[in-house]
């Protein structure tokens, strides 16, 4: 059978350079399920895009369907028959549904049970018959912003100019709103023209003629490539910023690298500012030297050739030179500016409606920073510290720079401490106390910073929870999630001896002090533990913990959370042990019985057997150690107690009848039951934890 191969491209108006690769790889993701889901052979498939189209390429595509030769399950052979050995309408309409007559039917056993079966044989189409279904493959795709136009109901991420459909050298006729498929394209916008495909297979050596890499990944290498010759060529060192690179990418279709310059004064101002306009305002790599000090050059990336580039680098000197008079400009009032008088200016912008300001907010972070500090026992010098940091956390957002550039919030709040005398530590905890700012992020290396930064981010998650403004499915439009993912590794890093329950609840209690939510506490506290044991239960899945370890120790109080993880790790390790499995099942013994009981005291002039007193006298002997195991945060230690008590556990079971028939006895019993649980989960519910 002869193949051909299938192109298909969507010409747009210009795409938001972050939608293009998700829509490139879902495009590619739906064609290939289509061809699968109809039986229809392929060798690969190649994807494309560029900022003005996507496109795929879709070699070896068989001619025709796969023949499929199947086995249909119809009703049971009693629904099928009635009581005179008729065919009732049930077994009539399943063979009639099957393409088939009752006379096709036959029975087959499963599971003891008869069931009316059929042979089902479908003839394979002809693929050029079945793609006009492509159209509504196109109509179904998603993107995070979609747009309508004219009067069309069609959505989409931009509105469609064109559709190339060619099975081989033949036109597939699509219809997408207003337009129907061609053998035409477009080339660049600037330096191509439209051309007409002739052949599927000639798409990318046609867009090249006319100005356009349509392989993102061979464009995103040329643009690699010319920065690296750049960088030899000048002996520079320039940092590819894989998001920044991620981003050029998708805006160019025929990519040229050029550098320009800007005036060394400007270097007097903050690397992060010069940074921050040259990458996240006009897209430019900066360039630094050998010793990795910033050099008054960028380089960006031209849409187009090499003609006038000289025009096009000055054009974009004069663009940065601007902005960067802009920033020296800001940066230079901002100084003149007292740190105090701008605290009392952050009173006058709303943070959230049911929240207060953003100075009710920075008060709500002072005191629970000081209440924290004192938690973690941290010294008077270090919280005098703490409380002016949180004081003034949050000062540089109303500076003309962080205005400007909202993306030095933090940065230029540690610049502007220094240069008006606060201590350093201090200045610091003003950048740190954004940090982790996202997942690939560093802690704050400062206590001082720890300790707002986990302040900041508990007030903000407290204060959503409190108002019902809860994270939903993907909707976190709070970054809640981030921020608690955030507190967990902070506390890892610190290992400061603090509950995570306690810290909830004391941060839970002062923020309803100064500002009352609409919710019950209790309620919201039970949602907030929740929500941090959903983080916790990340960490243990990043440092691959078996999902039921993860659960036997999200059963009990989480406590400290670096002693939480090492129980999990210690219980991972352990598992592959001979002895693992005897020790959890005598222990998850104990917790199961003891759910009949409740936590009375122990009366040992009860005891029948000489195995009650063994493990009385066991339990009393390690549950002091076990505790203190505990404080210590000895994980090993602690689980090395807990299956010290596995003889004695059996010893007791084997000779004692705990539901006796004396309801004096077997409260006692049960309550001995509850104690040793009590101490048992101490270190995780054994009961969560599947063993073979």
């Amino acid at each position: 059978m002869n193949n051909r191969d299938l192109l298909l491209e969507i010409g747009l108006e210009e795409m938001p350079a972050r939608f293009v690769t998700d829509a490139m790889n879902q495009l590619s993701s739906k064609l290939t399920n289509w061809f699968m889901e109809k039986n229809i052979s392929f060798d690969q498939v190649h994807s494309f895009s560029t900022p003005r189209r996507l496109a795929v390429l879709v070699t070896g595509v068989a001619e025709k369907q796969q023949d499929v030769d199947t086995e249909a399950k119809g009703p049971a052979k009693k629904i099928a028959l009635d009581d005179n050995g008729e065919w009732t309408k049930a077994a009539i309409g399943f063979a009639r549904g099957q393409g088939a007559s009752v006379e096709d039917i036959y029975f087959k056993e499963i599971n003891g049970v008869e069931y009316v079966h059929v042979r089902k044989f479908v003839k394979g189409l002809d693929t050029k018959d079945t793609l006009n279904e492509l159209a509504q493959l196109i109509r179904e795709m998603s993107f995070p912003k979609n747009m309508r136009w004219g009067n069309e109901d069609l959505k989409f991420v931009r509105p469609i100019k064109w559709v190339v459909t060619l099975f081989g050298n033949e036109i597939i006729p699509l219809t997408i709103s207003t337009v129907t498929s061609d053998r035409k394209t477009w080339g660049h916008r600037f330096l191509g023209e439209q051309i007409e495909l002739q052949n599927s297979s000639d798409y990318e050596k046609a867009m090249l003629s006319q100005y356009v890499i349509v392989d993102s990944l061979e464009r995103k290498e040329a643009i690699v490539n010319q920065i690296k010759s750049l960088e030899f060529d000048n002996n520079w060192i320039v940092p590819i910023d894989e998001d920044l690179l991620e981003e050029v990418n998708n805006l160019v279709e025929y990519p040229t690298a050029l550098f320009g310059k800007f005036e060394e004064e400007f270097l007097g101002l903050p690397e992060e500012v010069l940074i921050t306009s040259m990458k996240e305002h006009q897209r430019y790599f900066p360039v630094k030297d050998q010793n990795g000090k910033l050099l008054p050059y960028f380089i960006t990336i031209r849409n187009g050739d090499h003609k006038h580039i000289e025009t096009v680098a000055k054009g974009n000197e004069k663009v940065l030179r601007a902005r960067l008079s802009d920033a020296d400009f800001f940066y230079k009032e901002d100084q003149k500016l007292k740190i105090d008088v701008l605290v009392k200016k952050l009173d006058s912008i709303v943070y959230h409606v049911e929240l207060g300001s953003i100075g009710d907010k920075v008060r709500r972070v002072k005191e629970l920073s000081v209440t924290l500090s004192s938690l973690v026992g941290l010294s008077d010098d270090e919280l005098s510290k703490v409380e002016r940091a949180a004081e003034i956390c949050k000062f540089d957002l109303v500076t003309h720079m962080v205005y400007e550039f909202p993306e030095l919030q933090g940065f230029m709040g540690e610049r502007y401490a220094k240069l008006s005398g606060e201590n350093d530590e201090v200045a610091l905890a003003i950048n740190e106390h954004y940090m982790p700012r996202h997942s690939e992020d560093t802690v704050p290396t400062s206590h001082t910073g720890a300790i707002v930064s986990i302040a900041d981010k508990l007030d903000t998650i407290i204060g959503c929870f409190s108002i019902g403004l809860i994270p939903t499915g993907s909707q976190d439009p709070y970054a809640l999630r981030r921020q608690a993912a955030g507190i967990v590794q902070i506390l890892l890093d610190k290992n400061w001896d603090i509950s995570l329950e306690v810290l909830l609840q004391t941060a839970l209690e002062q923020f309803n002090q100064q500002q009352k939510g609409k919710r019950e506490t209790n309620e919201v506290y039970e949602e907030l533990l929740q929500f941090f044991k959903m983080r916790l239960k990340n960490i243990l899945s990043d440092n691959m913990i078996r999902y039921d370890i993860t659960e036997a120790v999200l059963g009990t109080n989480l406590g400290n959370i670096s002693y939480f993880v090492n129980r999990a790790k210690v219980l991972e390790k352990e598992k592959e042990t001979p002895s693992f499995k005897g020790a959890i099942e005598s222990l998850s013994r104990v917790i199961n019985i003891s759910k009949k009981g409740t936590k009375l005291e122990i009366n040992p002039s009860l005891f029948a057997s000489e195995q009650e007193k063994e493990l009385y006298e066991k339990y009393n002997q390690i549950a002091s150690q076990v505790e203190t195991a505990t404080i210590k945060r000895d994980a090993n230690e602690a689980f090395e107690l807990l299956c010290s008590l596995q003889p004695y556990i059996d010893n007791y079971f084997d000779h004692t009848m705990v539901m006796a028939e004396d309801e004096v006895v077997k409260n006692n019993r049960l309550a001995q039951m509850v104690h040793l649980a009590d101490i048992i989960k101490l270190f995780a519910d054994t009961n969560a934890i599947l063993v073979k």
